[in-house]
């Protein structure tokens, strides 16, 4: 039975806080990211709020110093703070950043795909007008057989903060052999290849590491218990086994 972490007051509050700046950036990077001008009404729908809160949500940007052009019923436009010092890549990193964005396609993570592509126009957007043009115009393409793997149901977003979280979980994973287990685990990391994705976790069931197949994680849910700072160095001792070279 998964048990779920209660909430304080103040962890709500930092709950709600950390949703408004979620959102909020949101809005910046669809600004950055949509041809300008852009509607109230597309903004909202990218955001996934009302137009009225759209409107006030422009309104804290504006305060917070963002300089957006525009008003309901034209459209909006955002112009980067000219104080700031424009970054600067060479063309041949910029080439890089867009072909390696461009290859998160092929990880079967649609999540880490758009954020991928939200921080590249994000970059994008902070250039000079030169190398802007350049990011626009690459010349390399990757152009790859299509990964076979295999479809997984897990939700990544929870793997994805267990890890970067220190928080264990409480799954039930169905092994190549049809084998089916209920374990606490700590995960480690993730990774992706052509065929699967695959979790390395620390097992608590068999105090051992363990590298599960993604798509045999049947369920996985928070139980509640932090296994910080445990995760860089379990890491660590995973990478210097021999096994591992």
């Amino acid at each position: 039975m998964c048990v779920m972490p209660c909430l304080s007051l103040g962890m709500l509050t930092d709950c709600v806080s950390m949703a408004r700046t979620d959102r909020l950036m949101r809005l910046m990077d669809a600004l950055r990211r949509l041809p300008a001008p852009v509607t109230a009404a597309r903004l909202a729908a990218e955001t996934g709020v009302s137009r009225r809160q759209l409107y006030r949500d422009i309104a804290t940007l504006r305060a917070g110093g963002a300089l957006i052009d525009g008003e309901a019923g034209v459209g909006y436009n955002l112009t980067e703070d000219p104080a700031l010092p424009p970054q600067s890549f060479s063309r041949l990193e910029i080439e890089a950043l867009v072909l390696a964005v461009g290859d998160l396609s092929r990880t079967g993570d649609a999540a880490l795909e758009m954020a991928g592509r939200s921080a590249l126009a994000r970059i994008i957007a902070t250039l000079a007008d030169g190398q802007s043009r350049q990011a626009m115009h690459t010349v390399l393409r990757s152009f790859r057989t299509p990964p076979a793997r295999v479809d997984f149901t897990v939700d990544m977003a929870l793997l994805r903060r267990a890890c970067w979280e220190e928080l264990a979980l409480n799954v039930r994973y169905r092994d190549l052999k049809g084998r089916v287990t209920e374990r606490e685990v700590w995960p480690l990391g993730i990774s992706y290849s052509d065929r699967t994705l695959m979790v390395l976790v620390w097992c608590c069931l068999r105090q051992d590491w363990r590298v599960f197949h993604a798509s045999g994680i049947e369920t996985a849910c928070l139980n509640g218990h932090s296994f910080r700072p445990r995760r860089v160095p379990l890491l660590r001792d995973y990478v210097a086994r021999p096994a591992n070279g």
